[in-house]
């Protein structure tokens, strides 16, 4: 008997994700074997150990079933069934709507399998999809999603249950393994100086929200020649951010460093950490800032409130002026008594062992 694990894909992109069901499955029982499943791209892309994954190498239009490979869907039925047959999966953990749509229809037929699926941020599900879940005997579904506020959205959107297992961290595991103030700045090649350093952590999206901010930093920073700001990631939008960053105002103010497999254990390095997203399931760069006792500056989005409440500091996503405010009162607080509020506030030991607890009784089927 065995748990089988589901993601769509490795590499950075899918980050959040393998973080996400890393946690999850690090709550059972040792004696309970995991394997993992990648319908696209490799194990070594991940940025954690997945251990032995069975890479299945598959193209967007073989799993979505387009063009031809409608014709050929019901023979990756089969292969996918044969392999959970030969697996003696008795629980399969299933990444969002996307895995969903490819495996549910094979796992409709197999009832000896309990399935979980996990919501990692927002989802537009069409009608079909909305069906798909529906329409699947319900005392073998679970679905479960990584905060509450995204739990009661597709709750009402689907008229199910969705149970809120709002993903944390172990605190003395992540906290043992965070650099020095010193050491962190080294890493990014920083000042270890009075340099006012401010830190964003994401993929170089548009969904982000990095393009505000890099305009509400040159505002605020206009006057500040000591400040810094330091992106964290990779993306798409890489070009255009570089561009802007050329222009005078935010010249050799502001550094993209790139994808950094190691950033979890970089926070200390920064003043403070600023989350301009525009929209987040979680937003795992949250709970990595606030343990590492760095504040946090977020936009005003529920998901961020839930876990803050008013300890947090906002700002309205995609308000430039607003923004810029909100980073000028920023440096002029006390980061260490925002710290200690936030990290109050988060409870670190309570959430981990609260998600420990519900983790396990998503698996086990017992809650």
């Amino acid at each position: 008997m065995s748990i089988i694990n589901v993601m769509w894909a490795g590499g950075a992109p899918f980050a959040s994700v393998h973080k996400v069901h890393n946690q999850i499955l690090s709550r059972m029982e040792p004696a309970m074997p995991v394997k993992t499943w990648l319908l696209q791209g490799s194990a070594a892309a991940c940025q954690i150990d997945v251990g032995a994954a069975l890479e299945w190498n598959m193209t967007s239009a073989r799993l979505k079933g387009r063009h031809v490979w409608r014709l050929l869907k019901p023979l990756m039925h089969n292969r996918f069934r044969q392999a959970l047959l030969d697996s003696d999966a008795r629980v399969v953990l299933l990444d969002g709507i996307g895995v969903a749509r490819t495996l549910l229809p094979v796992l409709k037929v197999m009832p000896q399998i309990r399935v979980v699926v996990i919501f990692h941020g927002a989802t537009r599900l069409n009608p079909a999809g909305r069906e798909l879940l529906r329409g699947f005997p319900a005392s073998r579904l679970t679905l479960a999603a990584v905060s509450q506020t995204l739990a009661m959205s597709l709750q009402d959107e689907l008229g199910m249950q969705v149970a809120a297992l709002r993903s944390a961290f172990d605190p003395a595991q992540f906290q043992a393994a965070l650099l020095s103030r010193e050491a962190a700045r080294a890493r990014l090649g920083l000042p270890d100086s009075q340099t006012r350093i401010f830190g964003a952590v994401g993929r170089l999206v548009d969904s982000k929200g990095f393009a505000c901010l890099l305009e509400a930093f040159g505002r605020a920073a206009i006057h500040h020649p000591d400040w810094r700001l330091v992106i964290v990631g990779e993306g798409p939008r890489r070009e255009a951010l570089q561009a802007r960053i050329a222009r005078p105002d935010l010249v050799d103010k502001v550094l993209l460093v790139g994808h950094l497999e190691d950033v979890a254990t970089l926070y200390r390095a920064f003043d403070w950490v600023l989350i301009p997203s525009l929209d987040e399931g979680l937003g795992l760069t949250l709970q990595e800032a606030v343990l590492a006792r760095v504040p946090v500056l977020a936009s005003e989005l529920a998901v961020f409130r839930e876990q803050l409440g008013d300890t947090g500091w906002y700002a309205m996503p995609n308000d430039e002026s607003g923004w810029s405010e909100a980073i000028e009162r920023a440096a002029q607080a006390s980061a260490d008594t925002v710290a200690a509020a936030q990290y109050r506030a988060l409870a670190p030991d309570e959430a981990w062992s609260s998600f420990s607890q519900v983790a396990r009784q998503l698996i086990s089927g017992s809650q």
